[in-house]
C-alpha cells in the first residue's frame, strides 16, 4: 500500500472526486433502502403482527386478496373445529375523530377475535393515531359514528399506509356489516392436520404468513418496484465506479510501466491498486451512509427505517460491486508491457 498511499496524497483532487462519486452513490442506495423498508413497514406491519402461521382467505376463484376476501360464520366454524387456534380478523377502513382534532383521520379498522382482542367497549389505537388526534388511554375517540374509549396505545402499526385501530370483532361487524363475519383468519393448525383438505371443504384458500403479504396489492406493486430500483442503482454504481477506476488506471499506464521496469511484480501492483480502491470505497460508503441516516432523521414526515439491513448491507453491496468494477480496470495494469508503454511516450 506504500505506492497507493503516496498516489492518493499526490493526486488528492482526482481521488477526492472519485470519493465524492462513491459518497453520492452510497447516499442514494442507503436512502432508497431505508425508504423501501419504511414504506414496507407502513404497508404490512399490522399484518405481520397477526398471530398464527397461516392466513385463510375466502376462495373467490382468483388470487387471494385482502380487499376481496369475505368469510362467513360457517367457514369460520369449520376452521375452529379443525385448527388449534383460530383468530377471526376483520379489516375495513373508516375515519376517526377526537375532541381535540376537528378533521376526521383515515384509519384502518382491525376487528380481532381470540384471547388478545380488545376489551368490549374499548379500542386499541396505534401510536400515530394517538399522536395525531392527541388522545391517550382512558380518553374517548369517535369511530364510525360511535364514541369508544381508548384502551391501549399500541406500537407503530399500519395497514396499506393507514394507521390501525384494533377493536373487538363483534364491534367491527356492527361497523362494517357488509364485510361478512371476518375478512381473513389467522390460524395455527394442529400438528398433522391436512390444511388443504380443510380449505377445500370450507371454500377457502390458505397462504403462509409471508406468502399472504402478496395478497395486499399495494405491497406487491410497491415492493417489487422499489426493489428493482435498488438493484438497478447498485448495478449502475458498479459501472460508474468501474469507469472511474478504468480512467485512473489508463492514466497511470506510464507509471505502471516504470514500476514494472524497475522490478515490481504484477501481483504486487494488483494488490496495491485493489487496496487503494477498497480504501476509497470504504471511506466513501461510510460518509454516504452517515449522510443518508442524518438526512433521513431530519425528514420526519417520510417513512425511513434505519436498521442493519438498510445501512450496513447496502454499504457492503456498494463496496463489493465497486471492487468488481475496479477489477475490470486491472486488465490494463496486468497487460501493460513496460518496453512498449515507455517506447510509446518517446
Amino acid at each position: 500500500m506504500f505506492i497507493a498511499i503516496r498516489d492518493l496524497r499526490r493526486a488528492r483532487g482526482r481521488f477526492a472526486l472519485i470519493t465524492l462519486v462513491v459518497v453520492l452513490v452510497s447516499v442514494l442506495v442507503t436512502f432508497l433502502g431505508g425508504l423501501t423498508a419504511g414504506l414496507r413497514h407502513q404497508n404490512i406491519s399490522a399484518l405481520q403482527s397477526l398471530p398464527g402461521s397461516t392466513i385463510v382467505f375466502a376462495d373467490t376463484g382468483s388470487a387471494p386478496s385482502f380487499d376481496q376476501s369475505v368469510l362467513t360464520t360457517s367457514q369460520i366454524e369449520i376452521w375452529q373445529h379443525r385448527a388449534e387456534d383460530v383468530v377471526p380478523v376483520g379489516i375495513s377502513r373508516d375515519r376517526a375523530t377526537s375532541t381535540t382534532h376537528a378533521d376526521p383521520m383515515p384509519v384502518a379498522l382491525f376487528g380481532l377475535g381470540g384471547k388478545d382482542r380488545p376489551v368490549v367497549g374499548t379500542v386499541d389505537v396505534a401510536a400515530p393515531i394517538a399522536a395525531s388526534l392527541g388522545v391517550r388511554g382512558g380518553q374517548t375517540i369517535g369511530v364510525g359514528g360511535r364514541t369508544m374509549t381508548v384502551g391501549r396505545i399500541v406500537g407503530d402499526e399500519w395497514y396499506a399506509h393507514t394507521p390501525v385501530i384494533y377493536l373487538p370483532i363483534d364491534t367491527w361487524r356492527d361497523l362494517a356489516p357488509q364485510s361478512g363475519a371476518a375478512t381473513v383468519l389467522a390460524v395455527t393448525p394442529r400438528v398433522g392436520t391436512d390444511t388443504q383438505s380443510v380449505a377445500a371443504s370450507s371454500g377457502t384458500t390458505i397462504r403462509s404468513g409471508s406468502d399472504a403479504l402478496s395478497a395486499l396489492a399495494s405491497y406487491s406493486a410497491e415492493n417489487s418496484s422499489l426493489t428493482l430500483m435498488t438493484v438497478m442503482l447498485l448495478l449502475i454504481s458498479a459501472l460508474v465506479i468501474g469507469a472511474f477506476f478504468t480512467v485512473w488506471t489508463v492514466q497511470r499506464v506510464p507509471d505502471i510501466a516504470i514500476l514494472k521496469a524497475l522490478g515490481a511484480s504484477t501481483a504486487s501492483l494488483v494488490r496495491d491498486a485493489l487496496g487503494q480502491a477498497v480504501l476509497i470505497l470504504v471511506v466513501g460508503c461510510g460518509l454516504g451512509v452517515a449522510l443518508a441516516v442524518g438526512g433521513g432523521a431530519l425528514l420526519g414526515s417520510i417513512p425511513f427505517v434505519v436498521t442493519a439491513s438498510t445501512t450496513v448491507l447496502p454499504a457492503l453491496a456498494t463496496i463489493g460491486l465497486g471492487v468488481l468494477g475496479a477489477c475490470a480496470a486491472l486488465r490494463f495494469l496486468i497487460t501493460t508491457d513496460p518496453l512498449t508503454a515507455l517506447g510509446s511516450n518517446r
